[in-house]
């Protein structure tokens, strides 16, 4: 890449008319899908478990509930451009990951708080803790593009 086009890119990331193309290239594509596939399952699972057996474990198919929607929004808003998205999916990625080390954490300590597993349940284990490592993994990609948000 030559010093002009590689000027360009970074202009194009600060201005915020390549936001989304910024974080959704390469991983950041991988990323998003991963948190797609999450949204799906998390969601699908929390129907499920509402509709069908809700008075078994109230705290554990709510928080599900929760995840799905986390998982959601944080696909939308790692796909959207310009500074508010960018600091949106900070914030969902932050509350996923804050959410995961709290339920995780819960359900070690306390596991009679929790008679079902959630997405969340130790650390994501039902899943092979992906969903532990996903936050991690979408705060270093923000992390990377945070020039973005420099912009008002």
């Amino acid at each position: 890449m030559t010093r002009r086009s590689e000027a360009d890119r970074t202009a194009r990331e600060v201005d915020g008319s390549g936001v989304a193309e910024a974080l959704s290239r390469g991983p950041g594509r991988l990323l998003i899908a991963v948190y797609g596939v999450f949204a799906l399952a998390a969601t699908a699972r929390a129907v499920f478990q509402i509709a069908t057996k809700f008075s078994e474990a109230p705290l554990a198919y709510t928080l599900t509930a929760i995840a799905a929607l986390v998982y959601v929004f944080a696909t939308v808003s790692l796909s959207r451009s310009g500074p508010r998205w960018f600091w949106l999916s900070f914030a969902a990625v932050g509350v996923e990951f804050i959410g995961v080390l709290a339920v995780g954490t819960l359900s070690i300590v306390d596991p009679v708080l929790f008679p079902a597993d959630t997405v969340w349940s130790v650390y994501g284990r039902g899943y092979g803790f992906v969903p532990l490592i996903l936050p991690v993994l979408g705060l270093w990609w923000l992390y990377r593009h945070r020039a973005v948000a420099r912009v008002s």
